[in-house]
């Protein structure tokens, strides 16, 4: 009897035994495995921490840099009324337009960045409270140069064309943000320059076509843009390549015929025109149009 009881007592400890190390066996893998969890889950939090980071810190380097940008311009709108906002772009015309008005834009192309950081001028003073107090002519001036740095930025951008006309709505897309706006080239001559009731606007504006209006080397600005509208409008008129005036016979751009109400504001259009040319063109001179050629003018 002892002996069996004894028996009994070696073959359950045994299975104690054999399941202790089962279930030992059986736990090493399961804590292993939670230990690679818990690893993989360290360098998940460590890699989204330095991710975190590294976003918080180019947000505070953008944030900066734009601060920058904001000071500099701040500091260009205080200066002195004689100020040229429009340096920039007065150097760009300079380095890539001829005096004739070809536009090289290759050449254009490589300082792409530089007509960027205008038009990023162009939008801060826009954005300012005191973008709506400022002198007529510094509006004029402003829209002019506006509307002429997008269309030259609209060229590059689709470069190499052989036509403005070879863009997709060239004139209606809103590419650009002025302030809290977008604008289309059409919402900045239609909307805006038409209504200031100045008809010169239009030997300013080029619309990047051998026909229009050569593109002036030099910005517009405030102080000197009575002479400067002027010049351009006579030096168009004079060019008959795009105008043949006789003083009974007038073949004129076609940029009279579209806009024909903006030039008899104050008159007729020979009006207008004897105010602009040296020959004294009678009022019954008879008027033709010439074709308009869109081809781009470089």
């Amino acid at each position: 009897m002892k002996n069996s009881i004894v028996l009994i007592l070696i073959v359950l400890f045994s299975s104690c035994c054999n399941a202790k190390k089962v279930a030992q066996d059986t736990t090493k893998p399961i804590q292993e495995s939670t230990v690679l969890q818990e690893q993989a889950v360290a360098e998940i939090k460590t890699d989204d921490l330095v991710l975190k980071e590294n976003t918080i810190q180019e947000t505070e380097n953008i944030k900066a840099k734009d601060t920058i940008i904001q000071k500099e311009f701040n500091q260009i709108l205080t200066k002195t009324e004689h100020s040229n906002i429009h340096f920039l772009w007065n150097e760009l015309l300079q380095k890539h337009v001829s005096d004739n008005g070809n536009v090289n834009y290759k050449s254009f192309k490589t300082d792409h960045k530089k007509l960027v950081e205008y038009i990023h001028i162009l939008a801060l003073l826009k954005f300012k409270p005191e973008f709506d107090s400022i002198s007529k002519n510094e509006k004029l001036a402003y829209w002019i140069n506006a509307y002429n740095a997008l269309t030259i930025d609209l060229i590059i951008k689709n470069y190499p064309v052989k036509s403005i006309k070879d863009i997709k709505d060239p004139w209606g897309q809103k590419l650009w943000e002025l302030g809290d706006k977008w604008y289309s080239l059409e919402d900045i001559e239609h909307e805006i320059l038409r209504k200031m009731d100045e008809p010169r606007i239009h030997f300013a504006i080029v619309c990047a076509s051998y026909s229009c209006p050569k593109l002036q080397n030099t910005a517009f600005t405030a102080s000197s843009l009575e002479t400067q509208l002027t010049a351009a409008t006579t030096q168009f008129l004079s060019d008959t390549k795009r105008n043949e005036i006789k003083e009974n016979s007038l073949k004129l751009s076609k940029i009279f015929k579209w806009f024909d109400k903006d030039f008899e504001q104050n008159g007729s259009l020979i009006d207008f025109l004897n105010k602009y040319t040296d020959i004294t063109i009678s009022a019954k001179a008879k008027i033709s149009y010439k074709d308009y050629n869109w081809d781009l003018n470089n």
